[in-house]
C-alpha cells in the first residue's frame, strides 16, 4: 500500500491562505484541510482537482506517492 504525501500546507502558506480559507473554496470543512496537511486524510480525486485548480498546479505536482522523486 502506497503513502500519498502532499504539498497543501506549502502551497496553502505561499498563496497567503488559511486553512478556513481553502476549506470554503473547496467546500469542505476546517478539519478535512487538518487532516489532509497532517497526512491522515487522502482527498478524493475531485477534490485533488479542485486544490489543483485553485492552485494552479498540477495534481502530480501537489500529490506524491511516497517515495517518488520530485
Amino acid at each position: 500500500m502506497h503513502v500519498i504525501t502532499n504539498r497543501v500546507k506549502e502551497l496553502r502558506a505561499k498563496h497567503s491562505m488559511t486553512q478556513g480559507d481553502l476549506a470554503k473554496r473547496i467546500g469542505v470543512t476546517r478539519q478535512t484541510i487538518v487532516s489532509m496537511e497532517k497526512g491522515s486524510y487522502t482527498p478524493s480525486l475531485l477534490l485533488a482537482m479542485n486544490i489543483a485548480e485553485v492552485f494552479q498546479e498540477p495534481i502530480e505536482q501537489i500529490f506524491k506517492k511516497e517515495g517518488e522523486e520530485e
